[in-house]
């Protein structure tokens, strides 16, 4: 494994607060960084994933020297260290975040930046509460299809019927990107992997519940029509699953009024595949939103 760099070791060096909330009857983990006094910045991670897809990231915005965050990322249900339910859906997901962050004591309006099926809800929290949200980035999540965790679950056999390994070093070995791409930062991999497994009777697992993979709980077409807070949209340049032809399709949902933003040289899953340039992504969008006026609220204010 390559030697991780000094922006990443510091970034885990800075221990989230752990949480958890009651929503529904199933308990809701999830990790905090910075200031609550600060503006609200929620992190949605992709479906299997959990919530320390952004440990590394979580704290480029709690230190710098202007636009500091309260940043807040939260294990979905049937993810990471939350608990599971009997079914699942996008409005449940979206309800879940709002209540983590009506727990965590958000000031004012937060932010939700949502990975891949994160993006997803997201969306869907931008159409169910954009009244109670500053904004929605919606990063490689791909509209008209369903994201892509969900397609490999349906298809691959880890995610339909996870295996119990003997031991942690084996479950690691066997931790693969879904979809697959190429793997340059082997620390960040590693890192993620090792928060993807629980200990069970007889070996290690990992933590997600298949069940959580059903196609028709991905579509946000409707939603993305009706999002009422300001959206950004945002995806790798080498992503296969955010094609031209579904950038173009996402752009006419929402009117032409987001921006679509590129990553260089980024596959689908960006925060690990070139983590400082969509840290830079997400703060441009920030730092435009601090000093803009926010024009599709203010029409629905208007009208």
């Amino acid at each position: 494994m390559s030697r991780p760099p000094s922006w990443f070791t510091g970034a885990i060096a800075s221990r989230p607060e752990f949480h958890a909330v009651d929503v529904d009857g199933c308990r809701i983990n999830y990790l905090c960084w910075g200031d609550p006094d600060d503006p609200g910045l929620i992190l949605l991670h992709g479906g299997a994933a959990h919530a320390h897809w952004w440990s590394f990231i979580a704290p480029q915005f709690t230190s710098t020297r202007s636009h500091r965050y309260f940043v807040v990322a939260p294990d979905l249900s049937g993810h990471g260290d939350s608990g599971r339910r009997e079914h699942y859906s996008m409005e449940t997901w979206a309800d879940e975040i709002m209540a983590v962050a009506r727990h965590a004591r958000v000031q004012g309006r937060p932010i939700v930046v949502g990975h891949s099926m994160g993006g997803h809800v997201a969306i869907a929290a931008a159409a169910r509460h954009g009244d109670e949200l500053d904004g929605a980035i919606i990063v490689d999540a791909p509209v008209r299809q369903p994201d892509p965790e969900s397609e490999e679950g349906e298809r691959g056999r880890m995610f339909r019927n996870p295996k119990t390994y003997p031991d942690l070093e084996t479950a690691l070995e066997h931790f693969h990107l879904q979809p697959p791409q190429p793997v340059t930062n082997d620390y960040v991999v590693e890192h993620i992997a090792r928060h993807s497994l629980r200990e069970v009777e007889g070996g290690w697992t990992w933590k997600f519940d298949p069940a959580v993979f059903v196609r028709e709980r991905y579509q946000t077409n409707d939603y993305l029509r009706q999002t009422r807070c300001r959206l950004a949209l945002m995806h790798g340049q080498l992503s296969d699953l955010v094609t031209t032809e579904v950038q173009s399709y996402m752009e006419e949902l929402t009117g032409r009024n987001a921006p679509m933003v590129e990553i260089p040289q980024a596959y689908h899953h960006i925060p690990l595949d070139q983590p400082l340039a969509l840290i830079s992504a997400i703060r441009a969008i920030l730092a435009d939103w601090q000093h803009s006026v926010d024009k599709k609220r203010l029409r629905d204010l208007t009208a």
